[in-house]
């Protein structure tokens, strides 16, 4: 399966496995590169000497490619940067800040940049920025969001039409049937990330891979918005800021509500009603856990056989 995707990133499928805080470590990273696809460390959760460390037992573990996210509004970014290129990583995603601040510092040391955005506007200064790709993904994603809540099926061909590079789906996608409507809608390849969070490979706490496997429909919500819009599984803390938003809080008070290190708290740690459990819309398709090897083997399958489906409408 020969595309722009696997040109830019010499791999055999075009799916990308999202790196995703608490649960993109090495393991998860090197598995869905041995698989095919392009493998991501999250580096969002991640100190620089713990990058540093994934980053090395991820070469060790797989000699396919992979890469790195980094939040832009990390607090140690230069330092970040600096041992993604002492270490030969040669794929970057970037998301949560300007492309432009970094996205020439990394091509000028033979670096694949790609941005993640939410909307055509992002898109648009992405690529006039001089990225390699972009991820455009809808609020049907877990995690953080954008404002404007615009959905995965009408963000792909409308950030299509404005941009001549490729372009990654992301929000909404576990399946091969969803990876084929998104690339029917004008995507190249699609980006991942809830179907593995609920894999043997993913260093989620498996209190929280459960809550996933048994999430149904409507489990989610965005919430959080005056800080940084955010979809997370209604449990205690979700309840609890839905009750302080009854007061009219100031921004100060919500920050005081979430506190720090509750995303750990959650998913790495397992604590159920007091973490911050971030997942997508699409748990609710998510039924079991298993070896990422499997997942890709999975959504290639359906995906061929859908492809047969739809030649024959």
């Amino acid at each position: 399966m020969s595309n722009s995707i696997t040109q830019l990133f010499n791999i055999e499928y075009p799916i990308i496995q999202a790196g995703m805080i608490w649960n993109s470590g090495w393991r998860l990273a090197s598995a869905a590169s041995n698989s095919g696809i392009l493998g991501l460390i999250g580096a969002g959760s991640m100190y620089p000497d713990v990058l540093r460390e994934h980053i090395q037992k991820c070469k060790k573990a797989t000699d396919k490619p992979f890469g790195v996210n980094v939040p832009m509004l990390y607090p140690n970014i230069e330092e970040i940067m600096n041992i993604i290129v002492e270490e030969g990583v040669k794929i970057v995603f970037t998301s949560a800040g300007n492309p432009k601040t970094w996205t020439s510092w990394l091509q000028e040391r033979n670096i694949t940049v790609v941005h993640v955005v939410s909307s055509v506007k992002f898109a648009i200064k992405a690529q006039e920025a001089g990225v390699n790709a972009i991820v455009a993904e809808g609020f049907e994603a877990g995690g953080h969001n954008g404002r404007d809540e615009t959905t995965t099926l009408t963000l792909i061909p409308m950030v299509k039409e404005h941009i001549n590079i490729p372009l990654i789906a992301a929000g909404g996608i576990a399946t091969g049937k969803a990876m084929l409507a998104t690339m029917i809608l004008g995507a190249d390849g699609v980006q991942v990330g809830s179907r593995f969070v609920a894999s043997e490979e993913s260093s989620a706490h498996d209190a929280f891979k459960k809550v996933v496997v048994d999430a149904k429909e409507g489990a989610t919500q965005l919430t959080l918005k005056e800080l940084a819009p955010v979809r997370l599984i209604k449990n205690k803390f979700f309840n609890d800021v839905q009750a302080l938003y009854k007061t009219g809080p100031t921004v100060e008070e919500l920050k005081t509500l979430l506190g720090r290190a509750r995303a750990k708290k959650g998913m790495f740690e397992g604590e159920l009603e007091e973490g911050e459990l971030e997942i997508g819309q699409i748990a609710g398709l998510i039924h079991d856990i298993k070896p990422v090897s499997q997942i890709v083997k999975d959504m290639i399958q359906e995906f061929e056989a859908a492809k047969k489906v739809v030649a024959g409408l």
